[in-house]
């Protein structure tokens, strides 16, 4: 997550929607701050640092996410002082493909048009909900979340599955580096579910990365056991465990 953005914009904050915190002479310890705290590596005490630096700042993030063993640590720092989260989720796979998907891609999984943003945008709601346990309309109306998907769609990186002008499956490479693809968003509509649309349409993105000579990434709650299942018959196979904490 945090490759793609620095590929891009450099280490200029205004560029990168954030900062860029080190410590140690070789840069021991790195951390992500933006719209989320990203802690990328470091020991106990590099932690103690960046939670230090956070807790001056004050919360400015709507999650803290990143490897488990460097969230967890750092959320253990920060906690008393800022305000309660929503949500922790301290265990969810990471997991990656490196190759073409074990089974078959949905054919009619497809880059979602420009034009077609109004019908894509109520599933990207509909997920985003399910997903984080808030509406992402609130507050502005929708006008910020409508904004982020249109991003997406603009650099084709939304796809979907379009039955009757409807979208029944939809998901999204969030990230994208020179290496790495993270596939984020998986949804599929409640009336088509159990029928393998989601596995196909998953494997459908992943061989697109895989053409684009990217590996492809996810990560999922470790009680989502039917989306472990999908992902494992693709081909992923998990390297680690991110944790999130939602606020």
């Amino acid at each position: 997550m945090v490759a793609a953005r620095v590929e891009i914009a450099g280490l200029d904050p205004w560029r990168l929607g954030g900062e860029l915190w080190a410590t140690g002479s070789r840069f021991d310890g790195l951390c992500f701050s933006g719209a989320n705290l990203v802690p990328l590596r470091g020991d106990r005490s590099a932690l103690r640092a960046f939670a230090d630096r956070a807790r001056r700042h004050g919360r400015g993030c709507s999650s803290v996410v990143g490897r488990a063993e460097l969230v967890l640590p750092l959320w253990d720092d920060l906690a008393e002082y800022w305000t309660p989260a929503r949500e922790v989720r301290g265990d969810q796979p990471l997991m990656v493909l490196a190759g073409s998907p074990a089974v078959t891609p949905d054919p009619f999984v497809r880059p979602v048009r420009p034009a077609e943003l109004d019908a894509y945008l109520p599933a990207a709601v509909a997920m985003f909900t399910e997903e984080v346990g808030v509406d992402p309309r609130a507050g502005d109306g929708g006008a910020g979340y409508r904004s982020r998907v249109a991003e997406l769609v603009s650099a084709g990186r939304a796809f979907a599955r379009f039955e009757n002008g409807q979208v029944v499956f939809k998901a999204e490479i969030g990230a994208l580096s020179s290496q790495v693809g993270q596939i984020q968003g998986v949804w599929v509509h409640p009336e088509r579910r159990g029928h393998g649309l989601g596995t196909a349409g998953t494997a459908a993105v992943a061989e697109r990365l895989h053409a684009m000579g990217r590996v492809s990434s996810l990560y999922v709650n470790a009680f989502n056991h039917v989306a472990r299942a999908s992902y494992a018959r693709i081909g992923f196979t998990q390297v680690g465990s991110f944790a999130t904490i939602l606020f």
